[in-house]
C-alpha cells in the first residue's frame, strides 16, 4: 500500500506501472471497471460557486484518469442537482445508490442540505465526503463515522477572523447573517470567540435574513439605527451584493470596521466590481497573487483547460476529487469500512499545500486566506493576505470529544 505521505501523482504512476504488468486478459477485464462518484449539489441555486466547482472536479478527474486512474480503475463522476433542498438531496442520493450504483457520495453546498445527506449516509452506511457545507455540526454534534468534510468549517474560518476583529479595538458590534444553519452557526461562534478574546464586547444589533431574500434596505437601516462601531457579516452571493449596494448608498460602512466571512472569494468580488468596499477583513481566495509552486501548477492547468481563472469553488471541487482518489488508493477498494479507515489521518497534496483528514472528527486541515478587500480600479480583489493553516484553528482533542458523539467513531 503506498504511503499516504507520497504525492498522489507518484502513487498513480506506481499504479500505472502495475497495470502494465497485468496479463492482457486481466487488463481487458479491469478496463471495464470504474470508481463511480455520486455528486450532489445546488447547481441551479448557487451557480456562482458551483459552476467553477464542477470545472475543478472535471480537471482533477481528467488528470487522474490520464495518469492511469486509481489502481487501474478510472474515476467516473455522476452529478445530481439538489435544488438547494434537503429532501431533493436525499432523493438524489437514493437514486444514485439504487440506479447508478455509485461507490461513494460527495458534494453539497448549503449546510442544511449537507446535514441531510450526512444523515442519509449514516442510515445507509455509505461513505460521504462533504466538500463544501461549512456547518460545524457535520463533524461535531451530528457527526457520524461515514462522513468526512473537506472545507474549513464556520468555527475554523471565524477563528481565523477573530484576532483581526479584536485588533480593530471596537466595542459595539452588529451582526448580519442568513437565517439557516450556516449563518446561525457562524454568528454564534463569532459571539463566543469574541467574548473570550475581548470580554467587554457588546452586541448591539443582530439581523437574521431569509436566505436569498434579504430586504437590504430595512437590514441596513436597522444596523445603522443601532450605531455599532463595527459589523460582522455572514451574507454571501446575491444577498451580499444587495447588502453592499444598499450599505454603500446609505453610508453604513463609513468609519466602521467590517469583518466578513467568504467575501474575499472571487465568486462574490467579481459580482461587486466597482461597488467593492475597501478595507473589509475577509476570508477568500486571491488566486492571481498566490505564488507557491503547487498553486501555480494548478492555475496553469486550469487556465489551459477552461480559458478562465479559478474561483474558490474550483479549488474545492479539485481538492474533493483529489481526496477521494487518495482515499481509494490507500484503501485499495471502495469498501465503506476500508475507505473510512483510509481517510482517518489521510494526507493529500493540494494547490494550497498538504492537508490531513483528522481521525478524531473527520475534518480536513485545509485552510483559507485572510486579507482585506480592495477596489482596484473597479475590480474587487484581496490585498494584504496570508494563508491560515486550518490545523491551527481547530478545537483541542478534548473539546472535540465533548462535541462529537462517541458513536460517531
Amino acid at each position: 500500500m503506498p504511503s499516504t505521505r507520497r504525492p498522489l501523482l507518484a502513487a498513480l504512476l506506481a499504479a500505472s506501472a502495475s497495470w502494465a504488468l497485468l496479463p492482457a486478459g486481466a487488463q481487458a477485464q479491469a478496463s471495464g471497471n470504474t470508481y463511480k462518484i455520486g455528486e450532489i449539489n445546488s447547481y441551479k441555486a448557487q451557480p456562482a460557486f458551483l459552476e467553477p466547482y464542477k470545472k475543478g472536479m472535471e480537471l482533477a478527474i481528467e488528470q487522474i484518469n490520464a495518469g492511469g486512474g486509481v489502481q487501474g480503475r478510472k474515476l467516473q463522476l455522476i452529478t445530481r442537482d439538489d435544488n438547494g433542498n434537503p429532501g431533493d438531496a436525499v432523493r438524489a442520493a437514493e437514486e444514485l445508490l439504487a440506479r447508478e450504483k455509485v461507490d461513494v457520495l460527495m458534494g453539497t453546498f448549503l449546510s442544511h442540505v449537507g446535514l441531510a445527506v450526512s444523515d442519509f449516509a449514516r442510515q445507509k452506511k455509505v461513505f460521504f465526503l462533504a466538500a463544501e457545507p461549512l456547518t460545524d455540526k457535520i463533524v461535531w454534534e451530528n457527526g457520524n463515522r461515514y462522513t468526512f468534510r473537506l472545507r474549513p468549517s464556520t468555527y475554523m474560518q471565524v477563528a481565523m477572523l477573530v484576532p483581526e476583529a479584536v485588533q480593530l479595538r471596537k466595542k459595539r458590534w452588529a451582526i448580519v447573517y442568513p437565517n439557516y444553519e450556516y449563518g446561525q452557526s457562524a454568528a454564534a461562534t463569532f459571539k463566543t470567540l469574541m467574548k473570550a478574546a475581548q470580554p467587554d464586547v457588546e452586541f448591539v444589533a443582530e439581523q437574521a435574513t431569509p436566505l436569498g431574500k434579504v430586504d437590504a434596505g430595512s437590514v441596513v437601516q436597522a444596523l445603522a439605527d443601532a450605531k455599532p462601531d463595527a459589523i460582522f457579516n455572514v451574507l454571501f452571493a446575491a444577498d451580499l451584493a444587495r447588502f453592499v449596494r444598499e450599505g454603500n448608498t446609505r453610508g453604513l460602512f463609513q468609519g466602521r470596521g467590517v469583518v466578513s466571512l467568504l467575501s474575499g472569494e472571487p465568486e462574490y468580488l467579481d459580482t461587486l466590481k466597482g461597488e467593492t468596499p475597501n478595507g473589509w477583513i475577509v476570508t477568500g481566495y486571491p488566486w492571481q497573487a498566490i505564488q507557491t509552486p503547487e498553486h501555480k501548477a494548478f492555475l496553469a492547468a486550469y487556465q489551459k483547460r477552461f480559458g478562465d481563472y479559478p474561483r474558490a469553488g474550483s479549488v474545492v471541487g479539485y481538492n474533493a476529487v483529489l481526496s477521494l482518489a487518495a482515499g481509494l488508493q490507500r484503501a485499495g477498494s471502495a469498501d465503506t469500512e476500508r475507505l473510512i479507515a483510509a481517510f482517518r489521518g489521510l494526507q493529500v497534496d493540494t494547490p494550497f499545500g498538504p492537508i490531513t483528514y483528522r481521525a478524531q472528527d473527520h475534518q480536513s486541515t485545509m485552510g483559507a486566506f485572510v486579507g482585506t478587500t480592495k477596489n482596484d480600479g473597479g475590480r474587487g480583489v484581496m490585498a494584504d493576505f496570508r494563508y491560515m493553516d486550518g490545523a491551527k484553528f481547530q478545537p483541542s482533542d478534548a473539546q472535540v470529544r465533548q462535541l462529537r458523539p462517541a458513536a460517531a467513531n
